[in-house]
């Protein structure tokens, strides 16, 4: 093995996990490798248009994959530097306390994690000031405890928003600014400053910023890891399998086709003192499974047999209400409200939270009118429409069912299983309770309208976004595959650092807890590396 191709640690994704846990490391002076999939997003006009980004999907991976039954879905996922960030809205949110714990909800249990919120909180102030998060604690009453207000202040609600604000508070209701993480600064009226790097637009959520104005991994901690000498990435690199040594306690070889795609592909081996392992959820379930081996015959880190099930990924609803006022916000994606989070009067079990997402627009709302039809008047224009819309994520929790699961088939195809009423209750119920308020906030009751292209889903299993839960970490290596560090039980030098340790997922993006996780498992390694 040439000794150009030998590493510290190896790390294999950019995104949520990968790409924090580098810039953590970068630092140390250790030899540091980042092996991404793809290659860097191309800058270009069509970043921002709503046609290539949600309808033609020009930046989603161009595989299939198949469900239990074997029928075909393309799954969203984005192979770039910075993984799926790119893509992300950005909504920066903690776990509540109780998620650390165990919640009983009508189909089930969400398990109990093997750490506390105490733990992690620490790490969530890091991950928060990384990520540019703009917010303020103490406005939302289902928050925990914090050692540090956000680093800068919220983003300032448009004056729809505003209403739409002080209407829930009328009610009674806790609205507050939602967490997002932009380089923007803004002036008294909340307008971007001739500074600024965000510019306040209406491109961030589900669009790769243009300007880099979003904080997504590749911006905030990528490139900057890479400043350092000890730090190398090389993309287009897609990792085949691990080998290990023959005691199969340790990974010796990272098995790697390097290539563009239409051009030359040639195997490299890497080979890394520490090597962890970042794809996301699923891919890195998938990685794990195909390095079957004599001393792995399930797949590497997975003689508890828990490799790629408890797949979670979030009961979303993307909703488009109709306003009776023309709504000239912009940057809309400025508000939630958790009062529903862990139960209601009406309800002994969670529900989840309401979140606003990214302006509608005439483009995205042509592309939904096969799904709309009869459900609005004929007479109301897509511009109208859209110069109305006022649009609502709501995010309810997926329970950690063991069947639902990606596997391998024997030709290498991906099957993932997929109950889709898992523990769904909650979430219809906070539509309803969002439903029932609509002549109340100024809009039309009767439009509630399913927003499924925002969704990037032809079919409702593509929706793998908020991925999570295929390596869990745990106590007992019969149940989990990870320790709490999040090192492979079965492995001396294997870690996973994105979203797939989750044993449950509460009802809040799962970005910034893959965040704060990368820089507690970086100060792990670090101290181990030391």
């Amino acid at each position: 093995m040439a000794e150009d191709r030998t590493y510290d640690v190896i790390i294999i994704g950019t995104g949520a996990g990968g790409g924090t846990l580098a810039h953590r490391l970068a630092a140390s002076g250790r030899r540091i490798l980042l092996l991404e999939r793809g290659g860097y997003l191309p800058r270009e006009r069509d970043n921002w248009e709503s046609t290539a980004v949600f309808v033609q999907g020009k930046y989603r991976a161009d595989e299939f994959w198949k469900d239990q039954h074997g029928r075909a879905f393309p799954p969203e996922l984005n192979y770039y530097v910075g993984g799926n960030t790119k893509f992300y809205g950005a909504a920066l949110f903690r776990l509540r306390p109780e998620d650390f714990g165990e919640l009983r909800h009508q189909d089930g249990i969400s398990p109990a994690w093997p750490i506390r919120y105490e733990d992690l909180e620490p790490y969530y102030t890091r991950a928060e000031h990384l990520y540019l998060v703009h917010g303020r604690h103490g406005e939302d009453p289902t928050c925990g405890p914090t050692s540090a207000q956000y680093a800068y202040p919220p983003v300032q609600h448009e004056p729809r928003i505003q209403q739409l604000s002080d209407d829930l508070e009328k009610r009674g209701l806790h609205p507050f600014h939602l967490p997002i993480g932009v380089n923007l600064t803004q002036d008294e009226y909340g307008r971007a400053t001739r500074s600024s790097v965000c510019i306040r637009c209406d491109r961030v959520d589900g669009f790769p910023c243009l300007v880099n104005g979003k904080s997504d991994a590749q911006v905030i901690c990528v490139d900057p890891a890479l400043e350092h000498d000890n730090v190398e990435l090389v993309t287009h690199a897609h990792v085949q399998r691990l080998e290990t040594d023959p005691t199969g306690r340790t990974v010796t070889d990272v098995v790697t086709t390097v290539g563009e795609p239409g051009g030359t592909a040639s195997t490299v081996t890497y080979r890394g003192h520490i090597v962890v392992v970042a794809c996301g959820a699923l891919n890195s379930a998938l990685l794990l499974l195909r390095s079957a081996g004599e001393r792995h015959p399930n797949g590497l880190a997975n003689s508890s047999d828990v490799v790629g099930r408890h797949y979670m990924r979030h009961n979303n609803l993307a909703l488009m209400a109709v306003s009776k006022e023309p709504n000239d916000t912009r940057f809309q994606k400025t508000l939630a409200m958790n009062d529903w989070y862990l139960g209601s009067d009406d309800w002994d079990f969670p529900l989840g939270g309401i979140q606003m997402l990214g302006k509608s627009d005439a483009d995205q709302i042509h592309g939904e009118a096969p799904r709309w039809a009869g459900a609005l008047s004929p007479d109301m224009p897509f511009e109208v429409l859209a110069h109305h819309a006022v649009d609502f994520w709501l995010c309810g929790e997926d329970l950690p069912a063991p069947e639902n699961r990606v596997t391998v088939d024997k030709d290498g195809g991906v099957r993932l299983a997929l109950d889709e009423q898992n523990n769904t209750a909650g979430v219809e119920r906070l539509r309803h309770k969002l439903q029932s308020m609509l002549g109340h906030l100024g809009m039309h009751e009767h439009h509630l309208l399913p927003h499924s292209l925002y969704l990037h889903k032809n079919m409702p299993i593509g929706a793998t976004a908020h991925q999570a839960g295929t390596v869990r970490f745990g106590t007992d290596p019969r149940s989990s595959a990870l320790d709490v560090h999040c090192k492979a039980h079965d492995l001396d030098n294997l870690y996973v650092v994105d979203t797939s340790f989750f044993p449950s997922i509460g009802a809040v993006n799962p970005s910034l807890t893959a965040m704060a996780n990368a820089l507690r498992v970086g100060d792990h390694i670090t101290d181990r590396l030391s």
